[in-house]
Order: structure tokens, then sequence, then C-alpha cells
């Protein structure tokens, strides 16, 4: 497995891993030695910091963290079980609102979910594969960027999130062009993808390429040597190897700690095991080796479209099978049998057999995955999500005691995630 070991750019020598660790081990032992009235405050839901309503009950020796406990639920919405009451086309949208900052990544991990469920994973097109993997590193770009913006603005760093922001927006101007929609994308298909490329979006791409890679250089520039900021996040949130296995963590909070694991390597999908590119691990696992893996996450990520823009094949961009995919309109109004077809789909769904699947896809927070139960017809019997936010957030009782409280916010931050994952 092809493995990058990030190079620190400050002149000062890294603190080894090990010391790291026994800091953050006397953090924990710091806390038995603590007596007398503790103080609960409650950090969220409503707390700019918090990223959205997540409430963590803190429980304070002066500014002392000694009791940490994350409670979620405020933006529950209930996906999984209104996937059942759906055809498997219809719940492309829900998708889009898991990790609202990717949804293109969204809708490709689930579509693949039920593609692997209906066994015609393997039939895709080379082209619409291609589009796919393009989809999916440009949404991981756009999430990395609005993470690296507020991670960076909630220790002090506004310019920051100025810069990414104007490169985020270029994105969404790409996704628009390609789906008709900013935000909420709904673009891809059981089968393909809802429309091929269209002209011209190709040199687009390829100039958004050029200029954000700047923009990753200026970025840092403006916090990789700046004292605050390695302040703020040096030896700060170290999280072990052992820790970030044990708690499930996945992307790039596990990869932070020195795990070399990426689904895209360990389970290549689409296209990705034809594709030359790197996984940053870290050393230390603190919060400022989560930032540098970000950061080169990205630039990873235009070394991957770069490469699919130029392999670029011809071709269709959905699977020639009019029972899974609506067959074109054209013939839909001057044939019987494609008629019926676009009725039975839009009205009972593909016909998915009977089974059980699991497909989890490397998205810009860590494993999105899909549970998919089928007893056969054209929805789910169930459907559970197993979204990396809520995950990775487990970790926080035992991450937080030990530190400060302004450090809860540089914390809370390295791990970016999203509360309409999380809650689903």
């Amino acid at each position: 497995m092809a493995t990058q070991e990030i190079q620190f750019q400050d002149p000062q020598a890294r603190i080894a891993a090990t010391a790291a660790e026994g800091k953050a081990v006397s953090r924990a032992s710091d806390l038995t030695d603590m007596e007398g009235e503790k103080m609960v405050l409650n950090m969220g839901p409503s707390h700019p910091a918090t990223h959205g309503v997540l409430r963590i009950v803190l429980e304070l020796d002066g500014e002392i963290i000694t009791k940490a406990e994350p409670d979620v639920g405020y933006l529950h919405r209930g996906d999984e079980k209104i996937a059942e009451n759906m055809t498997y086309n219809q719940f492309v949208p829900y998708t889009d609102r898991l990790d609202y900052l990717a949804p293109l990544a969204n809708n490709v991990a689930y579509a693949l979910a039920v593609e692997k469920l209906e066994g015609i994973d393997k039939d895709l097109p080379p082209r619409c594969q291609y589009i796919r993997v393009i989809c999916c590193e440009l949404a991981r770009i756009s999430a990395h960027l609005l993470g690296l913006g507020a991670f960076a603005m909630d220790v002090g760093a506004l310019t920051v999130f100025l810069h990414t922001f104007t490169e985020r927006e270029k994105i969404y101007n790409l996704c628009e062009s390609l789906t008709g929609a900013r935000f909420t994308t709904s673009y891809t298909r059981i089968g393909g993808v809802a429309r091929d490329l269209p002209p011209g979006w190709v040199e687009q791409c390829r100039k958004f390429l050029s200029e954000v890679v700047v923009n990753f250089d200026e970025s840092e520039k403006l916090l990789t040597r700046n004292r605050i900021f390695v302040d703020r996040t040096r030896d700060i949130g170290v999280i072990s190897k052992a820790d970030a296995i044990d708690y499930g963590l996945t992307g790039p909070n596990l990869r932070g700690s020195g795990v070399d694991y990426d689904l895209r390597k360990a389970h290549p999908y689409l296209v990705y095991d034809k594709l030359k590119f790197d996984i940053p691990v870290g050393s230390v696992g603190d919060c400022y080796d989560r930032y540098l893996v970000r950061i080169e996450e990205m630039r990873q990520s235009v070394r991957i479209l770069r490469q699919c823009l130029d392999q670029l094949p011809d071709g269709p961009v959905c699977i020639p099978n009019g029972k899974t995919v609506l067959p074109p309109k054209e013939k839909v109004l001057t044939k019987m049998e494609e008629l019926i077809h676009q009725f039975i789909l839009v009205t009972q769904g593909e016909n998915a057999p009977p089974g059980e699947i699991y497909f989890g896809a490397e998205n810009p927070k860590g494993e999105l995955g899909f549970y998919i139960n089928s007893k056969g017809g054209g929805t789910p019997h169930r459907l559970k999500i197993r979204s990396p936010s809520f995950v990775n957030l487990s970790i926080l009782s035992h991450l937080l005691p030990g530190h400060m409280v302004s450090d809860t916010v540089s914390i809370l931050g390295s791990l970016d995630f999203v509360m309409g994952e999380c809650d689903r």
C-alpha cells in the first residue's frame, strides 16, 4: 500500500510520538489529584464552535475538564426509517442531507451499496465510474476546504476562512453546471448518473485545479508555521493509534494518528485501483497532525482529478438496462416497452433481490457505510447508515478530560464533524 509520511515544515524538531502520548496520559492521571467542588458547563447545542447542534456536558475543575459527555440527537430526522418507505432512487436526495458538505460523495456511496445488492456494481460503464470518482474527489476538496476554514476561524485565523470559501465557491459553480444544483445535488442514479458532463466542463475543472493548489500554499503559509495556530493545536487532543482503532475512527482522524488505512486503497472501488495517489499519515495524532493530513489529502485529490480528466473515456454514463435505469425520454414517448419500464420504475422501483449487503466508501469525514437488508422488491426492508461523524464523536468523553475548556474548540475543529450526518 502506498503511503506518504508527512514532512513537517516547522524548523524545530517535532516532539516524538511517545513523548506526546505520555503527555496525554499525564493529563488523565492528573485528574485523580483534583479535589473540591466541580462545575457543570453546557457547551452547545447553540454554540458556533460546536459546528451545529452538538451539546457537550462538561464537568470542570476550574478551567480543567474532568468529565465530558457528548449529547447528540437534536437534529434527528429518521432517514433510515424513511428509506423503508421509498424506492431506492427516491432515497438519493436524502443522502445529500447526511454530510451536506459533500453531497456528491454521499450519492455515490449509497448508489454503490444498492448496486452491490443488485449485483450490477461490476457492470457500470467506464465513463460513469470516472465521473463518479471526479464527483467524490471534488466533494472531498470542498468538505476539507470548509473544515479547514472553520477550524482556523475557531482558533482565531479568520483570513484562512475567506481563502477557502473563495475556492469552495468555484466548486459550487462546477456542481451547478454538472448537476443543476449547488448544494443538494442528487446527481447519482442507481446504475449510473443523471446526465453526462456538459460541454466545456472538463476545461473548467482543469482551470479550477490549477487555481486551488495556489490556495493550498497560501493557507499553509498562514497556518503551518503560525505561532498562535501551532500553540493551539500541537500536542492538543492527542489520539494514540490504539485509541483511534478502539473507538472506530476513520478518515483523516484515523490516519492522523498514524494508522495507514484508506478504503480507496484497502478495498478499491470504481477506478481507484487504476489511479496513482498517496495516503498521508500523521505521527503524533494531535490536532496539528489532523490539519496536516487534510491539507495533503486535498493535494492528492487534485492529483486524482487530473488523472481522471486525462483518462476520461467516451461512452454511456448508465448501464443499458431499462429495468434499472430510466429509459431515454424519446423512446418512452414512442415505444410501449420503454413506457412500461418507466412506469414500473417510477411507481414501484427496480426489483432488487432478497439478501443483505454492506458497502463502505471513503468519504471526507471517514467511512460512510450503508447496510441494506432486502426482502425483494423496490424498497429496502431495513437500511442502516454508518455515519463517520457519529462514530468519530464517540471518542470525546475519553479525549477531552485533562484539557482546558479552550482546547475543546481546537479538538472539535480538528475532528471535523457534521451533525446532519451524525444525527441522520
